[in-house]
């Protein structure tokens, strides 16, 4: 995926789809919790920019050393052991163990490689943000490309544009 496919770097990262996810959130009366790794706390930080997130935001967890993934979020030590914290299982564990944990209706999960070096067999730019709410759990995978702070937003934009669109459809 290319940067201008998921919004470029900037930041302001995800500024305009963070302001319609709180907005449909808060429209529902649902909210919402997030799970971070190559993100490293900018979802979050791009939700609590708009005002008045308290009212939908419960929280976030940035675990961005694989050990916590597994004693905070609930991740499979198993998966984590044999594919590394950068697989779309594990992005859906995320995200399930943090709605769970704070207690959310809707939860986001983002893992990855930002670089500048690949992790794992990964190479930079592999990126998997996760979905967990109501109806269930999904994975989107990504291949992003562009420097660090480039994939750590394209990462940001792409996990609340999957919120967005549920939120939202048609």
């Amino acid at each position: 995926m290319s940067e201008a496919a998921t919004g470029g770097a900037g930041a302001a990262a995800g500024a305009d789809a963070a302001a319609g996810v709180l907005a449909a959130l808060r429209a529902r009366g649902a909210t919402l919790a997030v799970a971070e790794s190559l993100t490293g706390g900018l979802l979050a930080a791009a939700l609590v920019a708009v005002p008045g997130a308290s009212a939908v935001f419960r929280g976030s967890v940035t675990a961005y050393a694989t050990e916590l993934k597994a004693s905070l979020l609930g991740v499979d030590e198993g998966l984590l052991d044999v594919h590394g914290p950068v697989h779309p299982v594990v992005a859906r564990q995320m995200a399930e163990g943090v709605r769970r944990l704070l207690g959310a209706d809707w939860a986001l999960a983002t893992t990855g490689v930002a670089g500048p070096d690949p992790q794992d067999g990964q190479p930079v730019g592999t990126v998997h943000v996760a979905l967990a709410g109501p109806a269930g759990t999904e994975a989107l995978p990504l291949r992003l490309s562009g420097g660090r702070d480039t994939i750590r937003n394209g990462s940001v934009d792409a996990a609340l544009g999957l919120l967005l669109r549920r939120l939202t459809p048609g």
